[in-house]
């Protein structure tokens, strides 16, 4: 694990002393209760003051209550938390059809999170667990998430990184990586055939939010034993109603 930073742990300090009390604090409340240096509680409200997460009170100099991008945060936490559980419901409805694992997925930086999970009910079925971290290159959910970022950002999050391998059919190539994406974009769907546990393939498709834009993924994970051609495209075809189910729930109204 990393190095704290003392000047970010003392900055959450201050933001997490507004969630007692009634809304607002002075600085020398703040220094008195933290226990820190007056110049330094000033560099750091005037800090947090400039990225609006605190807001000082009118006619009230010195005293700070919390700004509007903490509101932002909280808004996009809630949003999450919704995505979450209409993920969980659409998941169980896929999961029931198809008697197999159903996931949706986050895009973290180069990971995808896993923020809803059905079981299959089958003796040998995909092990996992929702909050689980894995690398998006090696998932089909994280092939899917990354096909949809714009080029600069996708080479901004890559290059210079190494390409974790997981299976021997782990892509670990950055430019074999693209090729895959861009035929992901051209189908619209990800596949990935034992890439990130060699007893695994998986389908997914995209989840929109009512902007459009693609903020998740649902997939379906089929242990190779129970997997053929005939067998994907039933899945495909099925992670994209669970999909275009969930951006529905979200907003999401395809053009007509």
């Amino acid at each position: 694990m990393g190095r704290l930073v003392p000047a970010v742990t003392r900055a959450f300090d201050i933001l997490e002393l507004f969630l007692q009390g009634d809304g607002s604090l002075s600085a020398p409340e703040i220094t008195r209760k933290l226990q820190l240096p007056r110049t330094t509680t000033h560099e750091l409200l005037t800090t947090l003051a400039a990225r609006n997460y605190l807001t000082p009170v009118p006619q009230q100099p010195g005293r700070y209550r919390l700004g509007v991008r903490t509101y932002q945060l909280g808004s996009r936490y809630a949003e999450q938390l919704d995505l979450a559980a209409e993920g969980q419901a659409v998941a169980r409805e896929i999961a029931d059809t198809c008697d197999e694992t159903v996931h949706v997925a986050l895009l973290e930086d180069l990971d995808v999170i896993y923020i809803a999970k059905v079981d299959s009910t089958h003796a040998v079925r995909m092990v996992s667990a929702a909050g689980r971290r894995l690398p998006a290159h090696c998932t089909a959910v994280g092939k899917l998430l990354l096909a949809h970022l714009p080029e600069e950002e996708f080479d901004a999050r890559v290059d210079g990184r190494e390409l974790t391998r997981m299976t021997p059919h782990s892509i670990t190539d950055p430019d074999a990586l693209r090729a895959a994406l861009a035929a992901i974009r051209a189908r619209g769907t990800a596949t990935e055939h034992r890439e990130s546990n060699p007893d695994v393939s998986c389908v997914a498709a995209p989840v929109r939010d009512s902007s459009g834009r693609v903020v998740a993924a649902l997939s379906v994970s089929v242990p190779v034993i129970r997997w053929s051609e005939e067998r994907e495209r039933e899945l495909v075809a099925l992670a994209a109603k669970g999909a275009g189910d969930l951006s529905l729930r979200l907003g999401h109204r395809t053009a007509r």
